[in-house]
């Protein structure tokens, strides 16, 4: 059994794209769960409002967990992909022109993979 994560990616077109690792889960029954990956830290950021950010590429490969509020991602492409609470992604876009987003309320979680 596995859990389907986002990924958001820089492709060779220097562009950033979306598509879907695979998380790996084990156990039987009601509760299944992943193997421990490494990570160095966790921080949280909270944005009022509505607000836009210009275009830029994720500092380092990181989960990003939408904590409250709701958030729209765009790709160079024109691709839109909104998150809200609950929401989760791993920001792998780390070259390129990257991506730019509109938060409304937004509380997030990053997790850098170590």
């Amino acid at each position: 059994m596995s859990l389907k994560v986002p990924r958001l990616y820089s492709g060779d077109d220097g562009e950033s794209h979306w598509d879907e690792i695979e998380v790996e889960l084990q156990g039987d029954g009601p509760i299944t769960s992943s193997a421990m990956q490494a990570a160095s830290g966790i921080s949280f950021v909270r944005l009022e409002g509505e607000v836009p950010t210009d275009w830029h590429t994720a500092p380092r490969r990181q989960y990003v967990l939408t904590l409250a509020g709701e958030v729209e991602y765009e790709l160079g492409d024109g691709t839109l992909r909104r998150f809200g609470p609950g929401s989760i992604f791993l920001a792998d876009d780390l070259s390129g022109r990257g991506h730019a987003a509109r938060c409304t309320d937004l509380v997030q979680a990053f997790v850098p993979l170590a």
